[in-house]
């Protein structure tokens, strides 16, 4: 069970989709040891290779930048992703010191659990509020909005499928 909730997380964090979820109706079998692997570096570098490209095609397709916006966007945006790597480094951390707790969760680790998580949260709100005036300085105040609206719903769907792949506390 662990090793397939902290590879389900992995995945759900990286924006992957995994092919099967626990639901309350069906219970997901566990999987041997044949049928999963744990994830190393590299594949986890890989996985978030592909998912920022993936978000890099969608914000290209959606915000149809014009060549000066491009030059001007692409620099604060590739800094932007890498320091929301850097907080997606303490996401994963995270989810698996829950996973590595889950069975034998107390009061006191859930309370570290979850300061840490407001941590995490209040780091990606402080974080897009210090991007914003160099956003706004690329693209002006209209433009980066819309890039702003476009990354808060790829958040979102990263952040739809991390929490349903994670079971709630028992």
């Amino acid at each position: 069970m662990r090793k397939l909730f902290v590879l389900f997380a992995v995945f759900a964090i990286l924006g992957v989709t995994a092919s099967a979820q626990q639901t309350p109706e069906a219970p997901a079998k566990p999987m041997s040891d044949s049928e999963t692997k744990p994830l190393s570096d590299s594949d986890i570098q890989l996985i978030r290779s592909d998912v920022q490209s993936a978000k890099n095609d969608i914000i290209l397709h959606t915000m149809q930048f014009t060549d000066a916006e491009s030059s001007a966007f692409w620099p604060v945006y590739r800094s932007y992703a890498h320091d929301q790597q850097t907080i997606a480094d303490d996401r994963v951390a995270l989810i698996k010191d829950y996973a590595a707790n889950y069975d034998t969760l107390d009061d006191a680790k859930a309370k570290d659990l979850v300061h840490r998580m407001i941590d995490i949260d209040n780091r990606n709100l402080k974080l897009r509020e210090s991007y914003w005036p160099k956003f706004m300085k690329a693209l002006g105040g209209k433009r980066a909005a819309k890039f702003y609206q476009v990354d808060n719903r790829i958040t979102l769907i990263i952040n739809l499928q991390l929490s349903s792949g994670i079971p709630l506390v028992q």
